[in-house]
């Protein structure tokens, strides 16, 4: 009981200062997601044995370039394209091979185009269209908690086929299956009660938030596994570290950030 009192409490104080310095101004955000950014990449580097005081020069340096240059498009897609071809190296090795290779060099570019370009780029999201919209952020974040909700429910209650067993065995493919609709529901209800965006666009939000979400998950599952941890950190009592609770909307990001920003200059 105390366990679980630790774990809620710990959870409404993360989901409370996340929300309430997404909608106070920009700023609030981006300075919270600043601090969040350190901690993960401290955390990082202790699940894949680096020691580089480094990435936290070249995270706040690229954080503050992304920020001043939001609106050049030209400065951002050398960023935006070196992260996703990062990442979807990550999901070929999270699927063809045991142990993902973590050499000394592709420790240190994982940790820039994996983990650190991938939070900036979740910083600019709610600025795609150039002025600053808390609740695009707000409800990526809403679709992914309920993502990883209905995912553990639906799978506890009625998994029976594991979704990638060597990596999560608790994972099922039916507790993805209701994940996935459950977030296409938050997407719709998100869409009808912000009269912000489309009720297509926030339903495409929700697939990439799902799907995208779930492999970022399942990546640090594998990080965590070859490192032979339960949780990247200890900050959220009942919960692990920051890393742990942003894995999803951290890989996520990049993706949700390339299809807004291509339905900005379509539109």
């Amino acid at each position: 009981m105390k366990e679980l009192l630790t774990r809620s409490l710990s959870g409404l104080l993360y989901v409370s200062i996340l929300l309430i310095s997404i909608f106070i101004n920009r700023y609030t955000f981006i300075g919270v997601f600043f601090v969040f950014g350190i901690i993960s990449i401290y955390e990082f580097q202790k699940l894949i044995h680096l020691k580089n005081k480094r990435l936290y020069i070249i995270f706040i340096t690229f954080l503050g370039i992304l920020q001043v240059f939001q609106d050049q498009i030209y400065v951002i897609i050398p960023f935006l394209v070196l992260t996703i071809i990062t990442e979807l190296f990550l999901v070929k090795d999270l699927v063809t091979i045991r142990i993902i290779p973590m050499f000394e060099k592709r420790k240190y570019r994982t940790s820039i185009f994996y983990l650190i370009t991938a939070i900036i780029f979740l910083t600019l999201i709610p600025s795609y269209s150039g002025q600053y919209q808390p609740i695009i952020i707000a409800g990526a974040f809403l679709i992914t908690w309920t993502n990883d909700s209905f995912a553990y429910l639906v799978g506890k209650n009625f998994g029976k086929h594991k979704l990638l067993e060597r990596i999560s065995p608790k994972k099922t493919i039916e507790g993805f299956v209701g994940g996935f609709i459950f977030s296409i529901l938050a997407g719709y209800l998100i869409a009808v009660l912000s009269h912000s965006l489309s009720i297509t666009i926030w339903l495409i939000i929700s697939i990439i938030m799902s799907i995208f979400g779930t492999l970022g998950d399942l990546i640090q599952s594998k990080f965590k596994r070859q490192a032979g941890v339960k949780d990247s950190g200890t900050i959220m009592p009942g919960h692990g570290g920051i890393y742990d609770r942003l894995d999803s909307v951290i890989f996520a990001s990049p993706f949700l950030y390339a299809f807004l920003q291509i339905l900005h200059h379509v539109s």
